[in-house]
C-alpha cells in the first residue's frame, strides 16, 4: 500500500503553478525552494486556508473541496511564522485553545511536557504578550502538539531559534509524532536541517510569472 494521505494534480494558486506532489503518511516531509515559489501557499491550501485556483487536492484519496472545512482543519493543524496567542498567560492560552476546539483541557503536568518538547522552559503563569517572536511561536506550537492531529504542518519553524535549539526542538517534535503515528509536513529554508531530518524532500522549483 502506498501511503499516500496528500496527493495534487495540475495544481495552480493565483500565478503559483505545482508540478503533481505525493505525500505519503507517517513520514517527515520537508518542503524547500526559493522564497516566492508558494511554499507557505501549500501548506495553506492543504488545510483549505487558502482554495487553489485551479485543480485538485486529495487527502487520503478524497478531493478536498469535497471534504467538511470544519473537521478537516482538526486533522491537519499548521503552524504559520506569524501566530495568534490571547493575551493571556501560557496556562490561560492552553484553556482558552481547547474551550474554542470544544476539548477537555489537559493536566499542568502534560502542559509542562508539551512546552518542553518546544524547548520552553518558562512557568505557565507566564504572560505571553511580553514575550518574543519565537518564543510565542514555540508555545503556539506546544499547544498544537498537544492535540495530537493527523498531520501537523510547520512553516520554518526555527527561524528565530539558534542552531542548537533548532535542532533540539525539532528532534523533539520529530520523536513525538513519530511516537503518536503524526505526519509531519515541514517548510524550511535550513539546509542542514533538512538533510539531517527529512524522510522526504519535495522541492518547489519556480513561480509562473
Amino acid at each position: 500500500m502506498d501511503n499516500i494521505i496528500f496527493k495534487t494534480s495540475q495544481l495552480k494558486f493565483l500565478n503559483i503553478e505545482y508540478e503533481d506532489i505525493s505525500l505519503k503518511g507517517n513520514e517527515v516531509s520537508f518542503i524547500v525552494g526559493s522564497s516566492g515559489t508558494g511554499k507557505s501557499s501549500l501548506l495553506k491550501i492543504f488545510n483549505q486556508t487558502y482554495s487553489q485556483s485551479s485543480g485538485k487536492v486529495f487527502y487520503n484519496g478524497v478531493d478536498i473541496d469535497n471534504s467538511d472545512t470544519i473537521s478537516l482543519r482538526k486533522e491537519i493543524l499548521l503552524i504559520s511564522q506569524n501566530v495568534f496567542l490571547f493575551d493571556d498567560t501560557i496556562k490561560g492560552n492552553f484553556k482558552s485553545f481547547y474551550e474554542f476546539r470544544g476539548e477537555e483541557i489537559i493536566s499542568e503536568d502534560e502542559m509542562k511536557e508539551y512546552l518542553s518538547i518546544c524547548c520552553i522552559d518558562f512557568s505557565l503563569d507566564d504572560d505571553c504578550t511580553t514575550m518574543s517572536g519565537g518564543e510565542r511561536q514555540r508555545i503556539y506550537t506546544a499547544i498544537f502538539l498537544s492535540f495530537k492531529p493527523k498531520i501537523l504542518m510547520l512553516d520554518e519553524p526555527t527561524s528565530a531559534l539558534d542552531s542548537r535549539n533548532s535542532k533540539a526542538m525539532l528532534q523533539n517534535i520529530i520523536s513525538f509524532c513519530k511516537a503518536n503515528i503524526i505526519t509531519l509536513i515541514v517548510v524550511s529554508h535550513d539546509n542542514e536541517l533538512t538533510n539531517e531530518f527529512a524522510e522526504n524532500i519535495i522541492t518547489i522549483q519556480k513561480a509562473v510569472q
